[in-house]
């Protein structure tokens, strides 16, 4: 017997236990359990065996069956704590990660636990953060966005002479996110606006104006299988339903028939779907494959989906979204029995022409009479609610909206200490997503954040060239614990066990209901910064970022949210 096991044994005696306890413990809250008590277990040395049984033995369930909490009880000491969170961040699994953590009280300034905390991570969603606390601070929650109807003259008996156009000015919540499920309820707000105003012909064309915002339509550093999904559509300042279009596609009845797919909007005309994909026999291998070229308004569907199959359902990019709105638009106004003698199109701030001058009213030259007039428009939800469907379920189209929102209406602190805004010419020739940056770097200044602790690429985090630290953010959260629209922040985070995008996960722990937090995931990254409350009161702010670790490793999850779970059943004190 040799009396050493090498490394890479060692490593594969651990997946071998943690395969077993998974198929063991068969739901996913049992299963974070017993990924952290076999962590423990071995760091503790204990064999495979020792370690199969203690993590059997150790996990607590209700009544339903569901795991709730290592029946092991909550630390009761600092000491204890800081020993336990240690074992998680120490275990072998995460070895060949890069694991940042920080963790403050609140209440005391005491500095819990901290590893790497000022080590550049890549952060992922927990770059919105960054930008929605700018945004509160900047714009308040009570900013509106405005869309407006704009024509040359006032209609004349019912008619519009020339162009009608849709100016946006980047309201991401004309949105069945926004109306319960309605892909249609805010184009249809705004048709009966425009009704309401006498319109009943046009003369011209249906002209859906993007130019508000300058620039690429692309968040920067933004990588391009990102661009075909939902979670890299377009940045329009003229958007409809997130910029994408809900897809779902199911096996057919007969094998070699064609799959079934549906999309939301039904009927889109903006977007042609080639369906060559077919239905396999039951048992099969599912096979279907999606794509959409760059800036191609056609999406093609091939391979093959088995009878049986759960198929496939999620959101694709539209390539054009102004004229996907104000086709929408139209097809609306016709139904109102609205006229239109034109055709739908769009410009940008790229074409130059635009219905309205790039520099807004009051800000630099020009005067009233250069502007068009206003037949209609509509008015968003306050920011706080679009906060709100920005953080807790990670939309990054809405938070680079955000973004350019504030490079469009940037503010400096004047020598009073007051905040102005800045004027139009003072903002230069960068574009909006570089001015948003900079007021976002400005906020951070006022937080106590250098200009060298962070290197920011995109509002979102969807950039893979975002460098934060756990340092950083906690110093920003902990800022904003103090700032005067802490609670609308706050409340904007998911709940864990509750909502958004940490509603499955930390349920039946005492970090459920009590945990507010923002979650980030890319392929290589996961984190989770933000508060939690101890089982003795006490408030703590906290960053995890692990880095350098493949998605496909459900320990990167599990490991975070034990540190959560650990902090939240906290019955000591920091001092």
């Amino acid at each position: 017997m040799r009396a050493r096991r090498s490394l890479a044994e060692s490593r594969r005696d651990e997946r071998t236990l943690v395969n077993k306890v998974r198929f063991m413990l068969q739901r996913k809250t049992k299963r974070l359990v017993a990924h952290v008590l076999l962590a423990l277990c071995l760091s503790a040395g204990l064999n495979i065996q020792q370690g199969l049984a203690f993590a059997q033995a150790s996990v607590v369930t209700s009544g339903n069956g569901r795991a709730t909490q290592p029946a092991r009880s909550g630390p009761a000491t600092l000491a204890d704590l800081r020993n336990r969170i240690e074992e998680i961040v120490r275990q072998p699994a995460l070895a060949p990660g890069f694991f940042a953590v920080k963790i403050v009280s609140l209440d005391t300034g005491q500095t819990i636990f901290e590893q790497d905390a000022n080590k550049f991570v890549r952060p992922a969603s927990n770059m919105k953060l960054y930008t929605v606390a700018t945004a509160y601070d900047r714009l308040t929650p009570d900013f509106h966005f405005i869309t407006s109807v704009y024509a040359n003259e006032k209609p004349d008996d019912g008619k519009v002479k020339g162009d009608l156009f849709v100016y946006g000015r980047g309201d991401p919540s004309i949105a069945a996110r926004f109306n319960n499920g309605d892909y249609f309820k805010g184009i249809n707000d705004l048709a009966d606006r425009i009704v309401a105003a006498g319109v009943k012909r046009i003369k011209g064309d249906l002209v859906g104006d993007e130019s508000y915002f300058n620039g690429a339509p692309l968040g920067s550093g933004w990588e391009w299988e990102d661009l075909t999904w939902s979670y890299g559509a377009q940045i329009s300042a003229l958007s409809i339903n997130d910029n994408a279009i809900d897809l779902n596609v199911k096996p057919g009845d007969k094998i070699g028939g064609p799959v079934v797919f549906t999309t939301g909007p039904p009927s889109a005309s903006f977007m042609t779907i080639i369906n060559r994909a077919t239905t396999s026999t039951r048992g099969a291998k599912s096979d279907l494959r999606i794509y959409r070229g760059l800036g191609a308004n056609t999406l093609e569907l091939s391979g093959s989906l088995p009878i049986g199959d759960a198929g496939f359902i999620g959101g694709v990019a539209i390539p054009d979204p102004a004229l996907a709105f104000v086709s929408m638009l139209r097809e609306a106004l016709t139904k109102r029995s609205v006229k239109i003698e034109g055709r739908v199109r769009t410009v940008n701030a790229r074409s130059g022409s635009s219905v309205m001058p790039r520099t807004a009213p009051g800000f630099g030259s020009g005067s009233m009479a250069q502007f068009p007039v206003e037949i209609a428009s509509l008015q968003s939800p306050p920011f706080s609610v679009i906060a709100t469907q920005t953080l807790k379920p990670s939309q990054n189209q809405y938070t680079e909206l955000i973004l350019r929102t504030l490079g469009r209406n940037p503010q400096v602190l004047d020598s009073t200490g007051e905040s102005r805004p800045l004027s139009g010419d003072s903002r230069g020739a960068r574009d909006d997503e570089d001015a948003g940056l900079e007021s976002v770097r400005n906020f951070l200044r006022q937080a106590g954040i250098g200009d060298n602790d962070v290197a920011l690429n995109d509002g979102s985090g969807l950039s893979r060239n975002d460098l934060i630290s756990a340092n950083t953010t906690v110093q920003l959260l902990t800022f904003m614990s103090k700032h005067k629209y802490f609670a609308q922040f706050r409340d904007a985070l998911p709940i864990a066990g509750v909502d958004g995008t940490l509603r499955t996960r930390m349920r039946g722990t005492p970090a459920e209901g009590n945990l507010r937090a923002k979650t980030g995931s890319l392929s290589s990254v996961a984190s989770l910064s933000g508060y939690v409350t101890t089982a003795a009161g006490e408030h703590l702010v906290f960053s995890m970022m692990l880095n350098n670790y493949p998605d496909a490793a459900a320990v990167r999850r599990d490991s975070i949210d034990a540190i959560a779970v650990l902090l939240a059943s906290f019955a000591g004190k920091t001092q």
